[in-house]
């Protein structure tokens, strides 16, 4: 069991809490062609982050609890910082920098969607990564 605050597997008999951002819109510079080299696009993004419930939560202190705030300026900031050719390459750099950056979170899940990759349906990569 790892102590509280630290990453590893839950202490409380393994009960976690997940906070989701579900359906977060970026224009990003995202794609391998060539209209998608010239033009940010729009993005959809899901994210599930696992942490350990067993954990105080005091409802005073933010310090608790994981803050969704930095989590969505995460997922924001890896979209958009710079141009990226392939959806699979910025799910995983966006698993890499939460796991890197919030050590509350045990287990993540994002999806990316492309929703204008085609005119009859939205492409998404999905991937999880636990410690």
């Amino acid at each position: 069991m790892s102590a509280p605050g630290r990453p590893g597997r839950p202490e409380g008999g393994g009960a976690t809490r997940r906070v989701i951002l579900d359906a977060l819109r970026v224009q990003a510079p995202i794609g391998m062609l060539e209209h998608e080299r010239r033009a940010a696009q729009p993005l959809t993004i899901r994210a599930e982050f696992d942490t350990d419930a067993a954990r105080p939560v005091d409802d005073a202190d933010i310090g608790t609890v994981l803050d969704y705030r930095l989590l969505r300026a995460a997922l924001v900031e890896e979209a958009t910082r710079a141009h990226t050719d392939l959806l699979e390459t910025l799910v995983d750099r966006t698993l890499d920098r939460v796991l890197r950056d919030f050590p509350a979170v045990l287990e993540v899940k994002i999806r990316i969607c492309k929703p204008r990759a085609f005119d009859d349906c939205t492409v998404c990569i999905e991937q999880s990564r636990r410690r």
